[in-house]
């Protein structure tokens, strides 16, 4: 079993925002949980510093780009960390290794004839680092995720024969099915494709900071020839010494929001093919994070600082929030209202109370020792694992996080219906009140098991409270799987209470 899976490579003409830490949160999700199930992994971001709109930035700010690139990795560097995304990579476009691959990469598509000298004419929108026909801009004539007419450019560029491909990209299609997620984007993508492809450029004029092609160093590979090749060329020298791709291409899942469909889904594979590369195993395209209906951007001036959220929930109910209150693959609304309710109500409330309560049973009645007893378990903790890790296979990431909600409830429920403090009062019934503390520490450590992927800070906390084995192997979502143990006590709350005033200051 191996799984590599990538974000997109961030611009950094600005610092991250809340959108960028929601892909970046939520594939370190998916990595988690496939290591959970022995999975042999490899997670995959970084920046892509060659873009027109980067170097402009820098002339603003009287900086080379060189020297403007490297202090504003900094803190896109810290952004996966603060959020307790384990990356295994760190890639910068700049980085020597990526350079030397891109030029080799462009050079072996250039020598299969798949690249022609012709005059670019036309429309280039430099927020999205992408030429535009008049039917994608609105109305009034402006790029409809940035609100800003393109700009006209007309120079001599190196063209790449995407129209030679489009019968192979079809055929790769209608043979894998789930080469892209969800269902109505590849759809999306196969009608693109089918409606015909045009050949696209691969290099500017007049632009002095990229990387030089190797044919023709007088112009610079175009960005997305550049950034796109990140997949593949971190494998080459993440590890000083090894050379990952046998290991890891093409098992490659790339996340992506549907702004950059086009160049994943049909320009990305296509390139690779010319390269002499197998297409990617899987796509999966997320919707956007909304705030009053609008993208998040530092362009559009509704930008949420992540850390601003962590500093006070916590980074955990964060994570949660993001899988939990908008639908991944979709668009959602985000709120910082949103936060505080998910804080309060499910996690402080549904979760926290339920191993307090638990935590103070076991004291109460049982001096902290737990033992197995005689009591029907509330639910099927295989099932539920079953459940979760399909869902999480067709990156259906809330959903398993609501499935997982669910057991959280079921055993809040089970509290009320088996009500052991009534149990407690008569001896006849020690071995069901055994059974049923038992139930609810069993499941509660099954669930923090399956909590960890998404809540890596709280669920070895949970199962250190219940004085059970850290081991957070997916084998461990099922039935049964608490040891008998003395020692247990009361939990400290998971989530302490947050006042408004403080959340909002």
């Amino acid at each position: 079993m191996r799984f590599y899976l990538t974000t997109p490579i961030y611009y950094v003409n600005s610092t991250p925002t809340i959108g960028h830490a929601y892909t970046t949160t939520i594939g370190d999700m998916l990595v988690r949980h496939q290591r959970q199930r022995g999975a042999d992994t490899f997670f995959l971001t970084g920046v892509d510093e060659h873009a027109t709109k980067v170097w402009r930035v820098a002339e603003e700010q009287g900086l080379e780009p060189q020297e403007y690139a490297d202090r504003i990795a900094v803190p896109w560097r810290e952004l996966a960390p603060r959020m307790n995304a384990e990356v295994d990579f760190f890639l910068r476009t700049s980085d020597e290794g990526h350079k030397a691959f891109v030029r080799e990469f462009l050079q072996r598509i250039y020598d299969n004839g798949d690249v022609y000298e012709d005059i670019y004419a036309g429309l280039y929108c430099v927020g999205c680092e992408a030429f535009k026909t008049e039917e994608e801009l609105t109305p009034d004539g402006l790029c409809p995720d940035h609100l800003v007419p393109p700009e006209w450019i007309e120079e001599k560029n190196y063209f790449f024969r995407l129209s030679a491909y489009q019968d192979r990209l079809l055929a790769l299609y209608d043979e894998r099915p789930d080469l892209v997620l969800p269902d109505f984007r590849y759809n999306e993508a196969r009608s693109f494709i089918a409606g015909g492809l045009r050949d696209f450029s691969i290099s500017r004029a007049g632009q002095p900071w990229g990387i030089p092609l190797p044919w023709d160093e007088s112009q610079v590979a175009y960005v997305w020839a550049d950034a796109l090749v990140n997949y593949v060329s971190a494998l080459t020298y993440a590890h000083p010494g090894e050379d990952l791709r046998d290991r890891f291409w093409p098992v490659v899942h790339h996340l992506l929001a549907k702004d950059i469909l086009r160049f994943h889904c049909v320009y990305w594979p296509a390139m690779l093919l010319a390269a002499g590369y197998e297409p990617p195993k899987q796509l999966f395209v997320h919707g956007y994070l909304l705030l009053d209906d609008r993208k998040i951007s530092k362009s559009l001036g509704n930008a949420i600082d992540p850390l601003e959220l962590t500093g006070v929930y916590g980074v955990d109910a964060v994570r949660y929030w993001m899988a939990r209150a908008i639908s991944f693959g979709h668009d959602g609304s985000a709120s910082i209202d949103g936060v505080q309710e998910r804080y309060e109500n499910e996690l402080a409330n549904d979760l926290g109370n339920l191993l307090s309560r638990t935590t103070a049973m076991v004291v109460q009645y049982r001096d902290g020792s737990l033992r197995r007893g005689e009591a029907t378990a509330p639910l099927d903790l295989s099932a539920l694992g079953k459940d979760v890790a399909d869902r999480l296979d067709r990156f259906d990431v809330t959903g398993a996080l609501v499935a997982i909600w669910d057991g959280v409830r079921a055993l809040n429920q089970y509290v009320t219906a088996e009500a052991p403090w009534q149990l407690a009062k008569d001896d006849a019934n020690a071995a069901k009140l055994d059974g049923v503390l038992y139930n609810l520490v069993d499941g509660l450590t099954a669930l923090a098991v399956a909590l960890a992927a998404f809540l890596p800070e709280t669920a070895p906390r949970i199962l250190e409270s219940l004085r059970q084995s850290a081991d957070l192997g997916w084998e461990r979502v099922r039935n049964g799987v608490a040891e008998e143990v003395d020692g247990i006590a009361a939990a400290k709350p998971l989530f302490p209470k947050i006042e408004l005033p403080a959340a909002t200051a």
